[in-house]
């Protein structure tokens, strides 16, 4: 097997934690560079952002306006042309929308894979805009340009095949055993807990259910607290409305955008995670909340319960009195959420393992580059 050269955009930045693409960016782009391989990820760029090295990766920089909607649009464009002209085997894609530039590196010959992160057209935030069209032209153009198609769920592979008749890759995100910490930083800031609270972590946009958990929880007789953790994603209008439903209970806090041993600590000591949402691609803070050994609380969508399996507890997605049912008797129940807390470390650990991802989109890498091979 032949080292390669491969281009990643799509992401916003890495090292990052602002979003699923650019944790799973980072994680494949670090253990390619250990096999061997050279990679450079297009950044978009900050104000003082320049050409860097980080841990073997080739960071570069793109030119990005930075405004709603067209920091993806104008940077992943200077991308597109970048990893065109550069010298790359592969040219790897990242979401539907900067897949709308496909086109500009397959006018050079690139091989190109493009990995669809979620329908990111059907997000509340994009609907009935210019985004929205460009980011199912977008996925037009991934079925039209790309060599091969890495999907995130059977869910999304079966999409594919009937709308496009077009044939897929199901390669998952992975997640790594992680370190279990003590609740101390979280009990000077918050005064919670091991045990002590639900969790909820993701970006604060419509489509995570997030508005009908605050209506169930308000329900539920409990003395644990509710934790939202994570930052808006161009959609302060809804973070208001949440955080105004939820100021009747002082059970519930937001901690904002958290990273680190903060974010370490949140998992390690909750009692529940839950995720409610109406739309996904493949949430890597399930997998997370799952490989620190949490019980988790999930709604029925297939991009989930394909990754719960029988290891969680599942609601109808949308039933507010079914979520809250499930939510009282587990409070109730704590000798069930050991139960599911017993086998779900290594179940997930075992199942969604990075190096193992890593090699097989290695081995799509390698297929789609034999046929320039021969020539």
């Amino acid at each position: 097997m032949q080292n390669m050269k491969i281009a990643m955009f799509g992401h916003k930045r890495i090292p990052s934690r602002e979003g699923g693409v650019e944790i799973v960016v980072e994680e494949l782009a670090l253990r390619l560079v250990e096999l061997g391989n050279q990679v450079v990820c297009y950044n978009r760029r900050k104000q003082y952002d320049r050409e860097y090295d980080f841990n073997g990766i080739k960071i570069k920089s793109v030119p990005t306006l930075d405004r709603k909607g067209l920091a993806a649009v104008s940077s992943s464009f200077f991308a597109a042309i970048l990893s065109a002209i550069g010298d790359y085997d592969i040219v790897h894609i990242h979401a539907e929308g900067p897949a709308f530039f496909a086109w500009i590196p397959k006018l050079f010959n690139k091989k190109i894979i493009v990995t669809i992160h979620g329908l990111d057209w059907q997000r509340e935030k994009w609907r009935g805009r210019f985004c929205s069209w460009f980011i199912q032209k977008g996925e037009v153009n991934a079925v039209k340009y790309a060599d091969e198609i890495i999907v995130l769920s059977e869910n999304m592979k079966e999409y594919f095949k009937k709308k496009y008749n077009r044939n897929t890759h199901f390669i998952p995100n992975g997640v790594n055993l992680p370190e279990v910490r003590k609740a101390d930083q979280i009990e000077q800031l918050y005064s919670i807990k091991k045990d002590g609270y639900i969790l909820f972590l993701g970006r604060l946009v419509p489509e995570k259910g997030i508005s009908y958990l605050i209506d169930s929880f308000l329900e539920v007789n409990t003395n644990m607290k509710l934790v939202i953790a994570g930052g808006s994603s161009d959609t302060p209008e809804y973070e208001r409305e949440i955080k105004n439903k939820a100021k009747k209970d002082s059970r519930i806090l937001f901690t904002g955008f958290v990273q680190g041993s903060l974010l370490e600590e949140l998992y390690s000591n909750a009692y529940l995670y839950v995720l409610p949402s109406d739309l996904e691609g493949m949430p890597l803070s399930l997998l997370e909340a799952m490989s620190y050994g949490n019980c988790c609380l999930v709604s029925d969508i297939k991009e989930l319960t394909e990754v719960v399996e029988d290891k969680g507890v599942i609601f109808s997605k949308g039933d507010i009195a079914m979520l809250t049912n499930k939510l009282q008797n587990l409070c109730d129940h704590p000798e069930v959420v050991k139960k599911y807390k017993k086998d779900v470390e290594n179940f997930i650990c075992e199942k969604y393992n990075w190096n193992s991802i890593t090699n097989k989109t290695l081995e799509l890498y390698e297929q789609t580059r034999k046929p320039a091979l021969k020539n």
